[in-house]
């Protein structure tokens, strides 16, 4: 029974004891929710009190920047204020000025209108007083209006002529003046740029012999070596008693150079007889013309001329054994091309073209001694029939005023001609023929009517012819000097071109009282 008590007693202690540890559980769970609770008002307080206080900062930065910028823009509105200002001040000046001009055109108006009619009323006095004048005119002179007026415009359309004339005297006076003056500068300048060294050529070739025993071997028994040498080469080779040469002539330097190769190479072989002699001059003539096509080639390349025909070339490659007096044919050549290339240049031309002009203008001279008709003629079919274009075959053609010129490259390549014709050293001739020239020259000029004197000047290239100014006018000067021109073209062989000059004097005298 005490047990089962104990065992109640234990038990009521045993709620007791829970009931009053749940009851303190609870006091102290009430009391942490109550300290959370304070405590998170108290930090909301301190948030919201940041929060106020950082949104007063941001609205005075606010306040601050907007009161910034209202300061800048009353400043600017200052300004425009100012400007606007002196705009209208500088307006109305303006206005002011306007205002006066207009009182002043409106013054200057009234004052032309007045002279108007001031000018109008003495025109049509000055009117009245022309017609009493004509009237009186026309009674005193016995002349109606219609021929007074005729007379009148005959009169002056004389003066007119006589004005007119003497103005296109003087304007054709400037512009010749300035042409000339033009051509000779571009001309000076071709010439100064463009150089060549002038090498005189003969129609004889020397070769040494080792001794004069081989004179006889060159000769032959009977002459039959010489003849057969002369027969396959077409030279002359002339064995005198000088000693230690053999002289080869003959005026086609082509065959005058391949006799003088071959008789060499006979001489250096040693086997002299017309077999070999046959041989050796066929076997040369092949060197000779590979060694022409590789002059005009390197010619060509020289003058800076592509695209030649293969033909062609060899033809200019023969110019190399050419002769003008004394002056390469090919080198002329190179110098003509370079001369009318730069002078086409100047004048804005295509110089490609005036260079090619210029350097196959005589190759006529290659072939003249196979074709009728001169150089000129010749190489202008030579080129037609190889495919140049028009204008170079018109400048071979036309480049010694054969022809009227066509085109500007022909009268530029005839310029170039003369030019290299006439430097001093590029021809010569002898003293003899000098002398006869220039009395040739005299004697042909002394012989047209009213010709006094006559005086063949700068070496023959000039021919000056003073008239008498009582049997030739100024026209017959001018046919005096075309017919004396003509007569030494027909008459004469010259290198170069010969300038004639007709002088006549004219006085005129008048007095001024």
């Amino acid at each position: 029974m005490e047990i089962v008590i104990a065992g109640i007693l234990g038990l009521l202690l045993g709620a007791a004891a829970g009931y009053f540890a749940e009851r303190i559980v609870r006091g102290t769970a009430f009391k942490t929710r109550a300290e959370i609770v304070a405590q998170a008002e108290r930090d909301a307080e301190n948030v919201r009190k940041a929060a106020e206080l950082s949104a007063k900062e941001e609205l005075l930065k606010r306040r601050e920047e907007l009161d910034r910028e209202l300061s800048a823009q009353r400043d600017e509105l200052r300004q425009l204020e100012r400007a606007l200002d002196k705009k209208e001040a500088t307006i109305r000046d303006r206005q002011d000025e306007f205002a006066k001009r207009e009182r002043m055109l409106e013054t200057t108006q009234t004052k032309l209108a007045e002279r108007a009619k001031v000018v109008e009323a003495r025109d049509r006095e000055v009117e009245k007083i022309l017609r009493q004048e004509q009237e009186q005119l026309y009674k005193i002179s016995g002349l109606d209006r219609e021929s007074a007026v005729r007379m009148l415009l005959d009169q002056l359309e004389r003066e007119l002529k006589n004005e007119t004339g003497a103005l296109v005297m003087k304007h054709e006076a400037e512009v010749k003046a300035q042409s000339e003056k033009q051509a000779r500068e571009i001309i000076g300048m071709a010439i100064q740029r463009y150089a060549s060294a002038h090498t005189s050529e003969s129609t004889v070739s020397t070769i040494d012999i080792p001794n004069d025993e081989m004179k006889g071997r060159i000769i032959g028994r009977e002459g039959r070596n010489i003849r057969a040498f002369e027969k396959a080469t077409g030279v002359d080779v002339i064995v005198d008693d000088t000693p230690g040469v053999v002289v080869v002539s003959a005026f086609d330097s082509v065959r005058r150079e391949t006799a003088k190769l071959a008789l060499i190479k006979l001489i250096q072989d040693g086997r002299m007889h017309p077999t070999r002699i046959d041989e050796i001059v066929l076997e040369t003539q092949k060197e000779m013309e590979e060694y022409i096509l590789r002059q005009g080639a390197e010619a060509a390349q020289e003058a800076t001329i592509p695209n030649l025909h293969e033909k062609l070339l060899a033809l200019m490659g023969r110019l190399h054994f050419r002769t003008s007096y004394s002056q390469n044919v090919l080198r002329h050549s190179i110098e003509v091309s370079a001369l009318t290339g730069m002078m086409a240049e100047q004048l804005g031309l295509d110089g490609n073209l005036a260079r090619r002009c210029g350097f196959l203008h005589d190759i006529g001279k290659a072939a003249d001694h196979e074709m009728e008709g001169g150089h000129p003629a010749v190489g202008a079919e030579l080129l037609k029939r190889y495919g140049e274009r028009p204008e170079v075959i018109h400048a071979a053609r036309g480049h010694h005023d054969d022809i009227r010129p066509d085109y500007i490259y022909t009268v530029l390549v005839a310029a170039a001609d003369a030019c290299s014709a006439s430097r001093p050293g590029a021809r010569r001739e002898s003293l003899e023929r000098y002398v006869k020239r220039l009395e040739e020259l005299e004697s042909i000029a002394c012989g047209f009517p009213g010709v006094e004197q006559a005086y063949a000047v700068q070496a023959g290239r000039e021919i000056r012819v003073i008239v008498n100014p009582q049997d030739v006018n100024d026209r017959e000067a001018a046919r005096l000097c075309r017919d004396l021109a003509t007569a030494i073209e027909q008459s004469l062989t010259y290198p170069g071109e010969v300038k004639v000059t007709v002088l006549r004097e004219t006085r005129v005298i008048e007095y001024a009282r």
